[in-house]
């Protein structure tokens, strides 16, 4: 029954928005309150009228500053909003959920057993530094806020939070600047275990992700078409994509010649080999190990296997190849992160300043011509804006 003999109960929500009142259900105190035009009841969980009291002058002081918590939201935990995470992240096929749960791994080592609402904005700030303390990576830390702050984001969505938090952030500073030359990769080939070469060669002609390459069938080559084709929703970005080869001779060579050593391979285990490359017919894992010492040996310490994938592009802005077309070779979906991987060095600076010295010496001099009349008086000749002639005299003292 509702209780409303009770002065204390009806004195409570008096002059606010979202008046309530008390309502007593099995000896249990339960408070009703009306908020953006919807009336709510919550269980004080107590049988003293006091306790029930207290949490609706908490809930209408909540409504008064234009947000409700309740019950949802404080019963809400940071493991549900984990939970909420990865399922959408399965919900979705996304590509990344494991990048994301090995994320939550050092999340739940500083949040586990907080309440949402209890992950404010310093605690977080308190989290970054300890993270920084360990010598992470800017963008590792990043990646992990960003799965936090996705959580809050389905909490919000879903509506078992009144309003997002703020969720700190820091800079990342991770633009690298590193491209081979044609000459540096023949070097490093060089090094190379032979089942690498293959798959090098092709990543830094092709420009293609690494993981694109290693899962490459051969029965998306064709030989007779001259064109090379990865299905969607195999590719990063999930989207299809033709790379016509037989106009690139040095690609082409590098398709025939690894078919070639696939056949000799088929022979010798007696059984088909479906990738393109691979290790004597078995995936190719990791070859960190390898690529570290065959870029130390050819000069090239500290490069990156994605570094082939940069130089790819800056290759197909060298040759004025439409920025459209070169990004629907590479497989980059955003002309950002695509200008990002247009690197230019010295040498390019220096031939467009050379460009720019060829167009200013093919053009007619426009100085103004100078003649000295005396020594306290010049004569300046130039043109004016109709094409005739001005004289205009400067008296110097």
């Amino acid at each position: 029954m509702v209780d409303t003999s009770n002065p204390q109960a009806q004195a409570v929500g008096k002059g606010r928005r979202g008046f309530g009142g008390l309502q007593l259900r099995y000896r249990t105190w339960w408070v009703t309150y009306n908020y953006r035009g919807k009336r709510h009841r919550e269980s004080s969980h107590s049988e003293n009228r006091r306790d029930a009291i207290k949490l609706l002058r908490k809930r209408l002081a909540e409504i008064g500053q234009g947000k409700l918590v309740g019950p949802d939201a404080e019963r809400l935990t940071y493991d549900d909003l984990k939970q909420m995470v990865l399922a959408d992240y399965r919900i979705r096929g996304r590509k990344s959920i494991l990048r994301v749960a090995k994320a939550f791994k050092q999340l739940d080592k500083f949040f586990g057993d907080y309440r949402a609402l209890d992950m404010t904005a310093d605690r977080v700030t308190v989290y970054i530094e300890k993270r920084q303390a360990d010598d992470i990576k800017p963008a590792t830390i990043q990646k992990e806020l960003a799965a936090l702050g996705r959580g809050f984001t389905l909490a919000f969505e879903a509506g078992k939070l009144a309003s997002r938090p703020y969720i700190p952030s820091i800079e990342v500073r991770n633009v690298r600047a590193g491209f081979f030359e044609d000459a540096e990769i023949a070097e490093l080939l060089e090094r190379l275990p032979q089942y690498l070469t293959g798959l090098v060669e092709f990543l830094y002609l092709s420009g293609w992700q690494v993981g694109e390459a290693l899962s490459l069938e051969w029965r998306q080559v064709d030989f007779q078409a001259g064109i090379v084709r990865l299905d969607p929703g195999t590719t990063k970005n999930d989207e299809g994509r033709t790379f016509p080869f037989s106009v690139l001779p040095r690609l082409e060579a590098v398709l025939r010649r690894q078919r070639e050593l696939t056949t000799k391979a088929e022979r010798r285990i007696g059984q088909i080999i479906p990738t393109v490359f691979h290790r004597e017919g078995q995936p190719i894992q990791s070859f960190r190990g390898f690529w570290k010492r065959a870029c130390k040996a050819a000069g090239v310490p500290n490069r990156l296997v994605h570094d082939l994938r940069r130089s790819a592009v800056r290759n197909l802005e060298r040759a004025s190849v439409p920025r459209s077309v070169a990004m629907k070779l590479t497989g980059h979906k955003t002309e950002s992160v695509y200008r990002r991987y247009a690197i230019v060095n010295e040498a390019d600076l220096r031939e467009g300043v050379s460009k720019l010295a060829k167009l200013h010496e093919a053009q007619p001099s426009s100085r103004p011509i100078v003649r000295v009349l005396d020594r306290n008086r010049l004569a300046v000749k130039g043109k004016q804006g109709n094409g005739g002639m001005v004289r205009k005299e400067i008296r110097h003292g």
